[in-house]
């Protein structure tokens, strides 16, 4: 049998978020009743469709590229780039790619573009559903670390309630700048002092620093009193950890202050203490700092691992 790839994308037309694709090979025969166009489909009938894609598929590839790199180039080139990842992702490598819309440039597999393909061609549709499945559950996350801007109902489309967010808090490090309605909403270091939101801007770069690094986000600003807040919890293979964050504006005169002092640290300790009291874990613990500096149009993190709690 000829192993073609379906390929589509899912967030081209996002204001923020990656740009996720999917390329998937489904065997001569499969059992995938409502099969369609992911965009035609209830969020629960999705999620099902996805779980038997993954089990029925010969093989499945998901790539992806960040608001980053569709600044940097453009959102087309960007979304060319996520689905040869998709594909080079594939654990079997297929002998043709049915592409939903345009071919894919400087492709080295066989590869032809089928415009409107999530209507009519089965492994279109298949890989439109894990693309969306896939970048819903990443936006969702995400929304953990930046729930002024409702990310868990619009997914980062340019709906009345996301513009509206972004009128009032201006753009995030995850907005993709290029986008008109973000380039008007671009905040400097000037409007972060003014609003006294450098540290709120701080902890959210610092837990996006630690999500890029599989960091699982459980929560921000948790409220342990009487010992005070916890800036970002998460968790990442065996370890629960606790992360105090201190941000900086800097220049070429700044440094700034490294240091958590005695006392800041002994109620960190208790703050984490009384978290655990009521969210017991088997997990082992641990308390890191994480210093921001930002800069104009810039910054820098530094993330110090610390003491392990008893």
């Amino acid at each position: 049998m000829e192993l073609i790839a379906g390929v589509d994308e899912a967030g081209r037309g996002a204001l923020a978020g990656p740009v996720v694709s999917s390329a998937v090979i489904l065997p001569e025969k499969y059992n995938l009743p409502g099969l369609n166009d992911s965009k035609l489909l209830s969020p629960k009938k999705r999620d099902k469709l996805f779980h038997k894609i993954k089990n029925q598929a010969i093989a499945v590839g998901i790539g992806m590229a960040d608001e980053k790199e569709i600044d940097k180039t453009n959102i087309l080139h960007a979304t060319f780039t996520s689905m040869q990842r998709a594909l080079g992702q594939c654990n079997q490598q297929p002998d043709k790619a049915l592409i939903d819309g345009k071919p894919l440039p400087n492709q080295i597999i066989p590869n032809e573009g089928i415009i409107n393909g999530d209507a009519f061609v089965p492994s279109i549709q298949a890989a439109s559903i894990i693309a969306k499945v896939t970048r819903d559950k990443l936006i969702v996350d995400l929304g953990i670390i930046f729930p002024e801007y409702g990310f868990f109902y619009h997914k980062g489309y340019g709906t009345k309630k996301h513009l509206e967010a972004l009128n009032e808090w201006k753009a995030c490090p995850i907005h993709r700048k290029t986008f008109a309605p973000v380039k008007r909403n671009l905040p400097s270091i000037k409007w972060y002092t003014e609003r006294r939101k450098i540290g709120w801007v701080g902890e959210k770069l610092a837990a996006l620093h630690l999500w890029k690094r599989n960091h699982e986000i459980i929560i921000l600003n948790k409220n342990c009193p009487p010992y005070g807040e916890l800036d970002i919890i998460s968790k990442t293979k065996n370890t629960l950890i606790f992360s105090e964050v201190k941000t900086a504006v800097c220049n070429s005169l700044t440094v700034p202050e490294n240091q958590i002092g005695r006392e800041k640290l002994s109620r960190l300790v208790k703050a984490a203490h009384s978290f655990l009291q009521k969210n017991p874990t088997k997990m082992d613990i641990r308390l890191d700092a994480v210093l921001v500096k930002l800069y104009k149009g810039n910054h820098d993190i530094n993330r110090i691992k610390g003491l392990t709690l008893d």
